[in-house]
């Protein structure tokens, strides 16, 4: 937005109106002028500043990439690291358990083989009093057989005598 210059009245009473005028115009057009410069100039100068802004930029992004790799490339070593070592604490749990339960199936196995034996014992003596059991109800039962027969015969008999 131009900025049109005025002179005051006594400066056109006594230069006169076209010396005035002229010297306005030229005032204008001297504004003018430095305004397309001024405005070239800031151009120039945006232009410049946002090519330092983007170099600026890309240099930052540059860095920031060049970190991220170093960080991710240390970050890799420390989880092979921490994996080397939880292996190791894996094996020596694995094989601490390993021998716990060894020596457990050992002791374990141990009491089995005392309780199959207390077992074979008991199961040896119920043979032996379910046998003499047997042989117990056999005589009883002989006992009574005979006895039934005995009786049976002899009221058979006085029956016939009868």
């Amino acid at each position: 937005m131009p900025v049109t210059a005025k002179l005051s009245r006594e400066f056109y009473e006594k230069f006169g109106d076209k010396i005035a005028d002229e010297l306005v115009n030229w005032f204008n057009q001297v504004d003018a002028t430095y305004r397309s410069d001024l405005k070239d100039l800031n151009e120039l100068n945006f232009t410049r500043f946002d090519a330092r802004v983007g170099q600026r930029f890309a240099e930052s992004d540059a860095r920031l990439e060049r970190r991220f790799a170093e960080l991710d490339v240390r970050l890799e070593q420390r989880f092979a690291e921490l994996d080397v070592r939880h292996e190791k604490r894996f094996a020596e749990s694995d094989a601490k358990w390993e021998r716990r339960l060894a020596q457990f199936d050992v002791k374990w196995e141990h009491r089995f083989s005392e309780l199959d034996v207390k077992w074979e014992r008991r199961m040896a003596t119920w043979d032996v009093r379910v046998t003499e059991l047997k042989t117990s109800l056999i005589k009883w039962m002989f006992v009574f057989w005979v006895g039934t027969a005995v009786t049976l015969l002899g009221t058979t008999i006085a029956i016939i005598k009868l």
